[in-house]
């Protein structure tokens, strides 16, 4: 009876996570389903800007959504993908942007990845050139004791 209580727990227990996900449902109506598509892989490219570390399609605040309808009647009306992001990094700035574009203000989002690399490989290389040296040469008489401390030792 006991195996059985334990068996439906943990039926439970691995079923609780499948009821949990939820996912958003838009109820947009597109003109086509490469509209949908299109507007999908749009805005799941942008960030919301209330949560900051998800995608319009993964967030669930309310500016999300609104923002996921914008992108979604703009794609059915016929603008282009370029004329959308612009229109987000207008209102948002490039935050917006999962990949931001490079530029003056971008520059070192972007190099910063490449320049701690070349630091930690300079560093490095400094490391092991000191630790890499050469064995001094023992001379005879040194050669000669250690030979002796040696047989001393067997």
């Amino acid at each position: 009876m006991i195996q059985r209580w334990c068996f439906l727990l943990l039926l439970l227990c691995l079923a609780l996570p499948l009821s949990l996900r939820a996912d958003i449902v838009d109820t947009w109506q597109f003109k086509t389903p490469e509209n949908q598509e299109r507007a999908v892989a749009l805005a799941k490219q942008l960030r919301c800007p209330q949560c900051q570390n998800q995608n319009l399609v993964e967030s669930t605040s309310p500016i999300a959504r609104d923002l996921r309808l914008e992108v979604y009647r703009m794609v059915d009306d016929g603008k282009s993908n370029d004329e959308i992001v612009s229109r987000m990094t207008s209102r948002f700035g490039d935050f917006v942007l999962y990949k931001p574009r490079f530029g003056a203000q971008t520059a070192l989002l972007w190099l910063s990845p490449l320049v701690l690399l070349l630091i930690g490989a300079v560093v490095m290389w400094r490391y092991v050139r000191r630790r890499v040296r050469p064995l001094p040469v023992m001379s005879d008489e040194q050669r000669q004791r250690l030979e002796q401390l040696l047989e001393k030792k067997r």
